[in-house]
């Protein structure tokens, strides 16, 4: 049995709109999170995670950002793409655990429609996944609503 663990992390300013995406959701919010594409913080550290446990770097060398195609792109497309490079390596991925930092939105009122919306995109059992948050005690960027940061864990498995 082969098991293998990686981790991501991601982070992204704020700057003008009325929403984030978070794991797929999206939620209202009085600033929006900048980005080459979607900037969904929380799916760029799990698609990481994943990327890191194949040894096959992260999303930029798989979605560079110097590239116009992935301007404003669905973070789907990457989280799918590393799941897709996982099964085509012979791995199941086993869990994901993910925890944004933040000290708004309030995350726990909507970790179990991230969790959904995680599980369809990666083929898993939302009980696999595990979305929570935490905050900085109001210390650093996160601390001074400056953006959002998360980390991610992943673990895959093969036979």
């Amino acid at each position: 049995m082969d098991i293998r663990l990686g981790n991501g992390f991601d982070v992204h300013s704020f700057g003008p709109g009325d929403h984030v995406t978070l794991c797929g959701v999206r939620i209202p919010h009085d600033a929006a999170l900048s980005g080459h594409s979607d900037a969904d913080v929380g799916m760029h550290a799990i698609t990481d995670a994943i990327y890191g446990a194949l040894a096959e770097g992260d999303i930029g060398r798989h979605f560079p950002p110097s590239d116009p195609q992935w301007k404003g792109a669905d973070s789907a497309i990457f989280l799918a793409h590393a799941v897709s490079l996982a099964r085509e390596a012979g791995f199941t991925v086993t869990n994901i655990d993910c925890t944004v930092i933040c000290e708004a939105p309030k995350i726990g009122p909507h970790a179990a429609a991230m969790q959904a919306a995680l599980a369809e995109i990666m083929g898993l059992e939302a009980g696999r996944i595990s979305v929570k948050a935490t905050t900085s005690e109001r210390l650093g960027f996160t601390g001074r609503k400056e953006g959002i940061a998360a980390i991610a864990t992943a673990a895959l498995m093969a036979p």
